[in-house]
């Protein structure tokens, strides 16, 4: 089922329509170093909710990428659309499936994800994150750049999964700093999954949702370039700085999400091998590009 055109030009959050998708493109991956005990960190770009009901190149992606990655005992997802102000987690012992968006067809509303959460492991997250005044919150629950991507990773919804905020009042380098925060869940078996884009222009997607198949325009592949090769270098230094340049300010007129990829950048050793399981933009200019470091 897709998205009727005519609606999605009214739609308010992540106007991509899953009928333009060009297949990924495969990237060479940097050299790998031994593995550790730790959990891998997952970035994935989730585009649009439809991934969630559509069987296209994006959806059998986040399938095959749940089948490579170990069970976790939990999943931590940092998702673009809790972006308020403050840093918050969901305690909720079952948190409900939020649909955060509009325009969309009923089948969409419909689905569920019925994981549920975990009020100790919250709890341990926040004294995690006690200087940053890390609170709990049940008002919120999964917001689709968290479940629409689980329920073809985990389609058991088999694991708890929690929810951490975007603090929209803190600079690059202070997202960065929390993933480093959260780098010993790793140990514990939490999987951290960051959930965003890493281009993500929502004004030039919805010009270009009827005409599909159009050239990905230069700020936007240059900046997906950009932002792979500091990850695969490990130049913390500059993920953080190139959201300032003026491809950076062309391909997130709002850093939402950018952001979810500095938390898992964060927890992440200098040691992890860097992996893009996923390459490839959706409607001209939305890069779909995932990231794993660690194996």
């Amino acid at each position: 089922m897709r998205i009727p055109r005519r609606q999605a030009l009214g739609a308010g959050l992540c106007l991509l329509g899953a009928a333009a998708c060009r297949s990924a493109t495969p990237e060479e991956n940097v050299t790998r170093p031994p593995t550790s005990s730790a959990l891998p960190v997952v970035f994935v770009g989730h585009g649009s909710p439809m991934n969630a009901i559509e069987d296209n190149t994006w959806a059998r992606a986040f399938q095959q990428l749940g089948r490579v990655l170990p069970k976790p005992a939990a999943i931590l997802a940092v998702s673009a659309h809790w972006f308020v102000g403050g840093t918050w987690l969901t305690d909720n012992p079952a948190p409900r499936t939020i649909h955060d968006f509009g325009g969309f067809p009923r089948a969409l509303y419909e689905i569920q994800y019925p994981a549920r959460g975990n009020v100790d492991l919250a709890k341990r997250v926040a004294a995690l994150l006690a200087s940053r005044q890390a609170g709990l919150s049940s008002e919120w629950g999964l917001d689709h750049g968290t479940w629409s991507v689980l329920r073809h990773m985990r389609p058991e919804a088999d694991v708890p999964v929690l929810q951490l905020s975007i603090d929209r009042r803190l600079p690059p380098r202070e997202h960065l700093a929390i993933g480093r925060a959260l780098a010993p869940l790793r140990e514990q078996g939490v999987l951290i999954l960051g959930s965003g884009n890493v281009t993500h222009n929502l004004r030039h997607a919805m010009q270009h949702m009827n005409a599909p198949g159009g050239a990905t325009p230069g700020w936007a592949s240059r900046f997906d370039a950009e932002v792979a090769r500091a990850l695969s270098e490990r130049d913390d230094d500059r993920l953080t700085q190139l959201i300032e340049t003026d491809d950076g300010r062309a391909s997130h007129p709002s850093v939402d999400h950018y952001l979810p990829l500095l938390y898992v950048a964060g927890a992440a050793s200098r040691s992890d091998p860097v992996t893009f399981p996923v390459t490839g933009f959706d409607l001209s200019s939305v890069s779909m590009r995932s990231i794993q470091l660690g194996a």
